[in-house]
């Protein structure tokens, strides 16, 4: 310990002039590890609000303790580690603001520390021979500047934070703004624009609206379409939903006919909403508006409108259509139920009834065909053929009705091949429906021309007219479904309107495309079939022909089984009328037992029997030896690719779809009969050509 009267000695003049006096805080501590205080000034004492008999001659950290309760006090630690340093190297240490609260007593009397910041000095002083005497503390209270350090800090930080906020808010925006599918401007309230997306530039076909420059709502041309009595007005300049919008008005859902910017001018119909962007005392800001553009929609929901109107007159017409034939079905039925009716009477009766029949099935199998097409379900069966060929038979088909309605037809030799690939069935449909139309819409006494050639790498085949002609409006729909009854008002031959949909359809299976024109109503129309040019190499195939009626020329034996007992005697009747034995069950277990010991040739099974299907029925015969080699022919109302590969895994060597046409089953009995019992490989897989379209091997 230093001897007081020496230290009072030595350092009397510094008290006086500097340490005593200064306006400085400043102590005197002991060079060691656990330093006491040997002198403080009365600046350091009015700082801290301590007396000097409660700090000289005390240890420094037991006089001026750091908080126990404070796990960031450093100030203890921070002070020994400086003055260590300041006794290891004898030089001044200078510390960094550091924080040391001072214990003082509160209002209640008890301790508590209040925090302070320092800048401290700590300065080693030697005597004359070098000894270490002492170590001079000067400290300068910073707590006030810290704190406004502190808090500009947290200023700046917290402006720092809030510009990246609004930077992230301003890039969210434009995120939002140009991911969004509906046209959003943003304005301020003297109408510049703030923000505008790409959607509400593509709704007017212009550039986006520059910023920073007013809207001029009188550029916008526009025109109500809410159904209103304000419909088709134009709207003004002060009308638009934004600009009532900037005055504090809410507008929604305004729906407007717009017309774009760009040329040529194109027009849509908006939903457009507007709103003002009010400040907290309600003043308004800015304004927003939002359209959505509802052109597609309104088109949609007017196709489907015209699609149920037109679904409407199609029932009309259906209904219509199969009135005209049941009517004389009916009445010839009823005329055969009369006694005095003589055999002449009951031929022509009969084929009334035959022709009304026929008309029937030819409806039918039109809504079965485009139900098919539609739903992809046909299967072109492509093969080499000559399209010449192709014409031939279907200007067959369509003569009667040529001669009933007295038109001229002219169609020129083509002595060039025109060879393409495709389904000839499906090809003849394709050209006689073209041909009946051109019938149907050609008053009596018209001209039809048709006319072939190779155009490129396709072949084509036109059929023109001299009748109704169409409509620009309903050439554009001419391929749709239902399109018939616009056209004309000519409807002696029928038809549902359906056709031409197949027609397209069935051209474009075979990688064709077919087109039409007309000069207008009144001017006739014309139809081109285009369809591409099969290889030279590959072999032509023959082309379909009718089956002629036949008669018996070889014993045979038929069963029948259908439980429907008119559809059963008829068609057995028909068997009869060719020269056949035929025998009638309407049982599936009753055709069972007769088989087994008076087994036919030849069974008609009827697929949908009760108990015991038609499927099930011909595996059952397969399986009896006395059945196995019989002719199993399926007779059904259902006649899909998939009804007919259900027939054949079910072992049926043909497949009928109701009614039956007699000459096609004559035909085939025939065929049957005068091949020794089975039919021919060919016969039975397909690869004969002539069959119609109701009986497939």
């Amino acid at each position: 310990m230093l001897d007081p009267s020496v230290f009072q000695s030595a350092f009397q003049s510094v008290y006086q002039s500097i340490f005593a006096g200064s306006p400085i805080c400043a102590c005197i501590f002991s060079p060691s590890d656990d330093p006491v205080i040997l002198d403080v000034n009365d600046a350091f004492l009015r700082n801290i609000a301590r007396t000097r008999a409660q700090l000289v001659g005390q240890r420094l950290f037991a006089a001026l303790p750091e908080d126990p309760d404070d796990p960031d006090n450093t100030g203890v630690a921070a002070l020994g580690r400086s003055l260590a340093r300041a006794i290891e190297t004898g030089q001044a240490q200078t510390m960094p603001t550091q924080r040391y609260p001072i214990r003082t007593v509160g209002e209640d009397g008890a301790d508590v520390f209040v925090e302070r910041f320092w800048n401290v000095v700590n300065t080693p002083v030697f005597d004359a021979q070098g000894e270490l005497l002492c170590i001079y503390f000067v400290t300068i209270e910073v707590t006030g500047q810290k704190r406004a350090e502190d808090a500009a800090h947290l200023s700046r930080r917290e402006a720092l934070d809030a510009a990246q906020q609004a930077e992230a808010g301003r890039a969210r925006l434009k995120g939002v703004l140009e991911a969004a599918p509906v046209g959003i401007t943003m304005v301020a309230s003297n109408g510049d624009v703030l923000e505008s997306n790409a959607a509400h530039a593509a709704l007017w076909c212009r550039s986006s609206l520059p910023k920073d420059v007013p809207i001029d709502f009188s550029e916008w041309r526009g025109w109500w379409a809410d159904g209103s009595e304000r419909h088709g007005q134009p709207v003004a300049p002060g009308e638009w939903p934004l600009a009532q919008a900037l005055r504090g008005t809410t507008q929604a859902h305004q729906l407007i006919e717009i017309e774009t910017f760009d040329e040529p001018c194109q027009r849509r119909v908006v939903v457009c909403s507007a709103a003002p962007i009010r400040d907290r005392d309600g003043e308004v800001l800015a304004a927003v508006v939002v359209l959505l553009d509802m052109s597609e929609r309104l088109k949609a929901e007017d196709a489907l409108r015209e699609a149920d109107r037109r679904k409407d007159e199609f029932l009309a017409t259906l209904a219509h259509e199969l009135r005209n034939p049941l009517a004389p079905i009916m009445v010839a039925a009823e005329l055969l139920g009369h006694a005095s009716v003589d055999v002449e009477r009951v031929k022509r009766t009969g084929a009334v009834i035959l022709r009304q029949v026929k008309h029937l099935t030819s409806l039918v199998d039109d809504l079965l065909d485009v139900s098919r097409v539609t739903r992809g379900l046909v299967v072109i069966d492509q093969q080499r053929i000559d399209l010449r060929e192709i014409l031939a038979q279907a200007v067959e088909q369509v003569t009667p009705l040529l001669q009933a309605r007295r038109h001229q037809l002219e169609v020129p030799p083509q002595a060039q091949p025109l060879a393409v690939r495709g389904d000839a069935k499906r090809l003849i449909q394709v050209l006689a429906n073209l041909l009946n139309n051109a019938v149907k819409y050609t008053p009596p006494g018209g001209r039809i021309d048709v006319e072939t050639g190779i155009e490129g790498s396709c072949a084509l085949v036109s059929v023109s007219d001299n009748g109704i002609g169409m409509s620009e409006e309903l050439i554009t729909r001419a391929f749709e479904l239902f399109a018939q009854a616009e056209r004309g008002s000519d409807r002696t031959q029928g038809g549902l309107g359906i056709g031409l949909a197949v027609v397209k359809r069935l051209v474009e299976l075979h990688g064709g495309s077919i087109r039409v024109h007309s000069d207008g109503p009144g001017q006739g129309s014309r139809f081109t079939v285009s369809l591409p040019l099969a290889d030279s190499s590959e072999a032509m195939q023959q082309t379909p022909t009718r089956s002629v009626l036949a008669v018996a020329d070889a014993p045979l034996k038929v069963m029948v089984v259908d439980d429907k007992v008119d559809a059963a005697r008829m068609l057995s009747m028909t068997i009869e009328a060719c020269g056949y034995r035929v025998r009638t069950e309407h049982g599936p277990q009753a055709a069972l037992i007769v088989s087994a010991t008076d087994p036919a040739d030849v069974y008609l099974l009827e697929i949908g029997l009760p108990g015991i299907d038609g499927l099930a029925l011909a595996q059952c015969l397969r399986a009896n030896p006395a059945t196995r080699d019989a002719v199993l022919i399926a007779v059904t109302g259902y006649g899909s690719p998939e009804d007919r590969a259900a027939a054949t895994q079910a072992c049926f060597d043909f497949h009928f779809v109701k009614p039956i046409d007699s000459e096609d089953l004559a035909g085939l009995l025939r065929d049957i009969a005068t091949r020794g019992r089975r039919p021919s490989p060919e016969r039975r897989h397909g690869v004969s050509r002539a069959w119609p379209s109701n009986v497939a091997p």
